[in-house]
């Protein structure tokens, strides 16, 4: 576990509540806007950030997402110019843990070895890679751990007990369980549910347990973090951002501000949750 990741946890656990975890896709809509977003989410009250790498083809995405990355690659989106985000945001923030969240074919292309060379160099501290499951582990968790980079694992309702451990091997900085079958931004499933499947991963792994997909209120955020180490917001910033365009997909002067106001709220949803579970 990097020391900015382990950090991070520790003291979150230390304070009693669980991480807010927040996802925008990088270089949506444009270079500028989105480094303005990535300073703006810990000052909102973000915890880790998610930093998306734009492809042309996401499989694991809804359509809020999918259309974040076709308008950051149509501004002009590259992975060098993601590793640029992360270094640009370093210069002011230190301290936030950054996770990289995308497909292998980018990295693959750019050549594994100098991805993590220039990701550690730009202060990324992990890496979910949706599409590469533990039988590749060679092509890049294993090598990317090497470097001191973590590798967080997606976990689902259909990870079974005699999946899960497969799951889990190799992977650090926490666990991401997806709370439901199929792609981001669906509903929210029973959040009894979920308490269920944490305890469950639990079971078989001392790393945090941050769950996301679907969560998109302070609400959510607050009956999910009652039991998760963590909470992931992606498809309801993507939405807020995309909200505030102009008709030609262009920035506006609300888009930083906005997403910043519904992070805000959401960091007020995950504070509060103990609170609730402990009455």
């Amino acid at each position: 576990m990097t020391a900015r990741m382990d950090k991070r946890f520790a003291d979150l656990k230390a304070e009693g509540r669980p991480a807010l975890v927040t996802y925008f896709m990088g270089g949506d809509p444009d270079y500028e806007t989105s480094l303005g977003i990535m300073k703006a989410l810990p000052e909102a009250g973000s915890d880790v950030i998610e930093l998306g790498m734009p492809f042309s083809d996401p499989m694991a995405d809804g359509p809020a997402i999918q259309l974040a990355g076709q308008r950051a690659l149509k501004g002009g989106q590259t992975l060098k110019k993601t590793l640029q985000l992360a270094a640009d945001f370093r210069k002011t923030n230190d301290t936030t843990p950054i996770v990289m969240m995308g497909y292998y074919n980018p990295i693959y292309i750019y050549g594994v070895e100098k991805f993590l060379d220039d990701a550690l160099a730009s202060g990324i501290d992990g890496l979910i890679i949706v599409d590469l499951p533990p039988e590749m582990d060679d092509e890049l968790c294993i090598p990317a751990l090497k470097k001191g980079i973590n590798f967080i694992r997606l976990a689902t309702p259909t990870t079974d007990e005699k999946r899960l451990p497969t799951v889990l091997k190799n992977t650090s900085g926490f666990v991401y369980y997806v709370s439901m079958n199929g792609i981001t931004g669906s509903a929210l499933p029973d959040p009894s549910l979920i308490s269920g499947a944490v305890k469950r991963i639990k079971d078989h792994t001392d790393l945090p347990v941050c769950v996301g997909f679907g969560v998109k209120t302070a609400e959510h955020a607050k009956v999910i973090g009652a039991s998760a180490d963590g909470v992931v917001v992606g498809t309801a910033i993507v939405n807020q951002v995309a909200n505030t365009l102009t008709a030609d997909g262009k920035a506006t002067a609300d888009t930083v501000q906005a997403v910043a106001t519904l992070v805000r709220g959401l960091s007020t949803g995950t504070r509060s949750a103990r609170l609730v579970a402990a009455e």
